[in-house]
């Protein structure tokens, strides 16, 4: 009698040889596709562009400008 290398429970347990990948098996679904999401708002991510340049302009003495931050005299009125 042949001797057996593995204990066949209802046909669940794996095969005998490590090498084998199992059957390719064409799938009827698409893939779920994931957006990635972003912590900060796009205002605020702009806000942060302005000062990283703002601060990397001071640090190179480019700083002819009125700072994007100065907040005075830039007030306005709202009808």
């Amino acid at each position: 009698m042949a001797e057996l290398t593995k204990i066949d429970t209802q046909g669940m347990s794996g095969p005998t040889n490590p090498n084998y990948r199992g059957k390719k098996i064409p799938s009827s679904t698409k893939p779920m596709m994931v957006k990635p999401h972003r912590l900060l708002t796009p205002l605020l991510v702009n806000e942060l562009k302005h000062l990283v340049n703002e601060v990397l302009d001071e640090r190179e003495g480019k700083m002819d400008y009125q700072s994007y931050f100065d907040l005075d005299g830039r007030e306005y009125p709202v009808v």
